[in-house]
């Protein structure tokens, strides 16, 4: 693969990623998938859409998990309902996402990732060590069908993600890094987290958003790329500066408007072409 492929965040039939027709349409050579319905993740269907990507050239570098009964409405709600954290949905939601790294095998996809929820800032919290217990259970699974987890960055700050790891103890859990995601959810600066956690990214969301006006209150706004406040060309730099070479996927997060979706996502490839080739003169 060449020095940082642009990519999409794409879907079959579930999730916020753009649809099959769009991927084809804008041509990109790597796409990372949100995890289609159960009944799509057979064998046969997982074979099928590699012989799909493969006719058309395109690289599937990770598979993303995600839960019915998950809500982005709001902070407060994200905390409740998002990922392996909410205590009652736990076992469920590890035997669903054991499920998706089997399909990932399938699909010879060597990356599995999901938003493990808001994990407690104390690692003495009561909740702490369950959460820890359910993620090596989960990178074993996955250990197993050779592939590395990813968690998304967003809920929680730089350094309680890498105590977090830490306290893992398991050498495929990585990072996938959304710069935007820290902006919305008011955990931290951006540039400055990526710097702290960089030995541990292994895949990274091109993905823009400004600020709250209550950070960590209130979710700030996701804007097309460029015009918020993550500043590519500062990302882009530091990407290189932390030794980062993988495929930088585009996530814009508007199913309901899919013209514009697909528009903004073309304005984006440009930027990041334009960005891409000014820092790797």
């Amino acid at each position: 693969m060449s020095h940082w492929p642009i990519g999409v965040f794409a879907s079959i039939d579930a999730g916020l990623g753009v649809a099959w027709p769009v991927i084809r349409e804008l041509g990109l050579p790597t796409i990372q998938l949100h995890a289609p319905h159960a009944g799509n993740r057979t064998a046969e269907a997982a074979q099928k859409f590699k012989s799909q990507l493969d006719d058309f050239g395109i690289q599937c570098t990770a598979v993303f998990g995600g839960f019915d009964g998950e809500s982005y409405a709001d902070i407060p709600t994200v905390v409740k309902t998002v990922g392996l954290v909410p205590a009652e949905t736990r076992a469920a939601r590890l035997k669903e996402m054991m499920e998706i790294s089997d399909f990932a095998r399938a699909l010879a996809v060597d990356c599995v990732a999901l938003h493990i929820g808001f994990v407690p800032h104390d690692p003495l919290d009561q909740e702490y060590e369950g959460i820890v217990e359910v993620t090596r259970q989960l990178c074993d699974h996955c250990r197993a069908n050779e592939q590395f987890l990813h968690l998304e960055t967003g809920q929680e700050t730089a350094d309680g993600l890498l105590t977090f790891i830490e306290s893992v103890e398991r050498d495929n859990l990585k990072i996938n890094f959304d710069p935007a995601n820290m902006i919305l959810y008011g955990s931290g600066d951006p540039i400055e987290a990526l710097r702290k956690v960089g030995p541990y990214v292994r895949s990274v969301h091109c993905k823009d958003g400004t600020w709250s006006d209550q950070p960590g209150v209130t979710f700030g706004c996701e804007v097309p790329l460029g015009q918020g406040d993550v500043g590519m060309e500062n990302y882009l730099q530091t990407l290189k500066d932390i030794g980062y070479t993988g495929p930088l996927t585009i996530e814009r997060e508007i199913p309901e408007d899919p013209a514009r979706q697909k528009a903004e996502i073309g304005d984006a490839v440009q930027l990041l072409t334009e960005i891409r080739s000014e820092i790797l003169l």
